[in-house]
């Protein structure tokens, strides 16, 4: 029998220490005290790295809207450019339609086919006017570089353009091609025609 009391007694040791441990692991972990340095080296970390998210993330998002901003830039430059291409294009048959309206005969204006090329050379004119296109303001007016295009010189007021060879024409405030003039020299030489 004094085994069995050794072993009771073992039985009960090992059982209140078993229920010692289960007790203690059953209760709720004590909070962290609010004085732990662990503790707030943590969260001060944790907010460090959520600030850090955020900033990237507001970076990321100015970037995007950069992007997108510049795409659109780009595509209307290129829009601009296809619409640039086209009109370069179409201003040699405009110049032609202009040259053959300002030099038909009297006798021949009142004929339907004239009055049907007028009409192409209006909405040609209307067409042009839509795209943004003008022409360029140059005889009488003062000799510009930038819009005009000197291709020779004759007597008159000096630096003033005197006739206009071959019109030129603006997409917006750009030159898409500049006026050929004859600009005055200020003298009453004989013309002279250099290119």
């Amino acid at each position: 029998m004094s085994t069995e009391s050794d072993e009771r007694i073992v039985d009960k040791r090992s059982a209140s220490r078993m229920s010692g441990e289960d007790a203690a692991s059953a209760e709720p972990p004590e909070q962290a005290d609010a004085s732990d340095p662990s503790a707030e080296a943590e969260l001060a970390a944790a907010k460090e790295k959520a600030d850090s998210y955020y900033a990237q993330w507001q970076r990321s998002a100015a970037d995007f809207a950069n992007y997108k901003r510049r795409v659109e830039e780009e595509r209307a430059e290129q829009a601009r450019f296809a619409n640039a291409a086209l009109v370069i294009n179409l201003l040699p048959v405009y110049d032609d339609l202009d040259r053959a309206i300002a030099t038909v005969d009297a006798h021949l204006a009142g004929l339907t086919w004239v009055q049907g090329i007028e009409a192409i050379y209006r909405k040609f004119g209307h067409l042009l006017d839509a795209m943004s296109v003008k022409e360029i303001e140059a005889e009488g007016k003062e000799f510009d570089p930038s819009k005009h295009e000197a291709v020779g010189q004759s007597a008159g007021p000096e630096g003033q353009v005197l006739h206009v060879v071959q019109k030129g024409y603006l997409l917006g405030d750009k030159v898409l091609r500049p006026a050929m003039v004859i600009v005055g020299s200020g003298g009453a030489t004989e013309t002279n025609t250099e290119a």
